[in-house]
């Protein structure tokens, strides 16, 4: 396929069309020459200690001193990880269901991926935006191949693509509706979202105690509940709303994911107003839902979309993936980043987006995340606590009528990482997307030999 037919097409691709496109893309790349640090890949995962390492309770204490405290951080000090597991400054191995707030999709120290990164380095790390590179752009090629858009910005992470892509929505409207004074300027947002803490986003963030102590943050946003189709449709007939920012699927908020019915409603109003529809998935995305893009299960396709967590294997980036009449209305000068879509960066995201897009891979994490929810409701039957399993793929909550913390603490001490969500009774499971099965058995056989501190934590109230 050429070149010029990757960037014809315009109408969206079922999975299986998508995949096959970014399949027949791989083999059709620029030749770069590079050099090797002759690094060896499969080194040993466990820590790579110095000769007087700090011990946990030290470097705990030199980052209270040192470091702004604008995290509640766990008390434990990560030195190195391999594939699904990790290993702190004293030697002790976790089972990471975390994957760093679902980031390292392809675990720790992927061969190909530490490759690529290692490769590149040797080459060149970075020019600006000043100038062309080849890896931003095959980056680029791959990322419209593989969906609905026909062109790419890059930022450095969710809040900054989201910030973005609140820009780019403004803009388009004006150059949409030069003969109006007041173009739509408002969005709307949904209940338990989570689009980032910068202040554009932060606007956008549905939780009042992230949003509070910045005010007056970005005016203009209105919250509705996740879900409700007509308050949805009544809101943007108005004519005011420059976009709507919804994630398929909410990560932070507790693990909901959208209707097919819902999402078509917004598309179907969006279209009829001019709207632009605004898919954030910075958690949801990439392969994490079982498919590529978690909005393809409905076959719903936005304006925008937003990615950024696994993108580039745990190396910064962000991505506003937009179709060509968004394009259109961006000129040189709207929107900018220093480090954005730097060679490095680039080249690791290609290497993940090569091994995720793999039909066979994302089968598999359909069938895990099936296996995963399936043995949890078995284990968890009858349990007085357990309200609800859900998720897809691999993003999976589950919903306690108890904070979840102690049950995280304890699970941690127990050798195996998992996080919360929502109003914090949620246990958040968003692991490496290569877990195998018999990891998954050990982390709910961990997850059940816990609960029974939920007791305790009821027992004291």
């Amino acid at each position: 396929m050429s070149c010029s037919t990757l960037f014809s097409l315009k109408t969206p691709l079922f999975p299986s069309a998508a995949v096959n496109r970014l399949i027949n893309l791989r083999h059709t790349s620029y030749s770069v020459t590079t050099a090797s640090l002759n690094l060896d890949v499969h080194s040993n995962p466990k820590p790579l200690l110095n000769e007087n390492p700090k011990k946990s309770l030290e470097v705990i204490a030199d980052e209270k001193k040192f470091v702004v405290g604008t995290y509640a951080r766990v008390p434990v000090v990560l030195a190195s990880g391999k594939g699904c597991k990790v290993y702190d400054v004293d030697g002790q191995e976790y089972l990471d269901l975390t994957s760093g707030v679902a980031v390292n999709a392809l675990g720790h120290g992927d061969p190909d991926w530490v490759r690529a990164v290692t490769e590149q380095a040797n080459v060149l790390t970075h020019v600006s935006n000043t100038y062309y590179s080849v890896p931003q752009v095959e980056l680029a090629k791959r990322l419209v191949a593989c969906s609905f858009a026909d062109s790419v910005f890059f930022s450095n992470s969710g809040t900054e693509a989201n910030e973005a892509a609140i820009k780019f929505s403004r803009k388009y409207q004006r150059y949409s509706q030069p003969d109006e004074t007041y173009p739509p300027t408002e969005f709307i947002a949904f209940t338990n979202c989570f689009h980032g803490r910068t202040m554009g986003a932060l606007a956008l963030t549905y939780k009042e105690n992230y949003r509070s102590p910045f005010e007056p943050i970005m005016p203009g946003v209105t919250f509705l509940e996740y879900g409700n189709i007509q308050a949805a449709t009544e809101m943007i007939q108005s004519g005011k709303i420059a976009a709507v920012f919804v994630e398929p699927i909410q990560g932070e908020g507790g693990i909901y994911s959208a209707t097919k019915e819902f999402l078509q409603s917004l598309r179907k109003a969006c279209d009829n107003t001019g709207s632009l529809l605004i898919f954030d998935e910075v958690q949801c995305g990439l392969g994490r839902s079982g498919y590529l893009w978690a909005h393809e299960a409905c076959g719903v396709y936005p304006d925008i979309m937003t990615l950024a967590k696994p993108l580039a294997g745990g190396l910064p980036i962000g991505a506003v993936l937009v179709t060509e009449k968004v394009a259109r209305a961006i000129n040189f000068g709207d929107h900018g980043s220093t480090f954005a879509g730097s060679p490095l960066i680039c080249s690791a995201a290609i290497a993940v987006l090569d091994k995720i897009s793999s039909p066979a891979l994302l089968a598999g994490i359909s069938e895990k995340g099936r296996y995963f929810k399936e043995l949890l409701v078995k284990k968890l039957v009858g349990n007085p606590h357990m309200r609800e399993v859900r998720g897809s793929g691999l993003i999976i909550g589950v919903e306690l009528d108890v904070s979840a913390a102690p049950l995280v603490d304890a699970c941690q001490r127990s050798g195996l990482l998992i996080l919360t969500a929502g109003k914090g009774n949620v246990v958040r499971i968003v692991p490496p997307l290569i877990i195998s099965i018999q990891e998954i058995d050990r982390a709910v056989e961990i997850l059940i030999d816990c609960m029974p501190v939920l007791d305790d934590q009821v027992s004291t109230n």
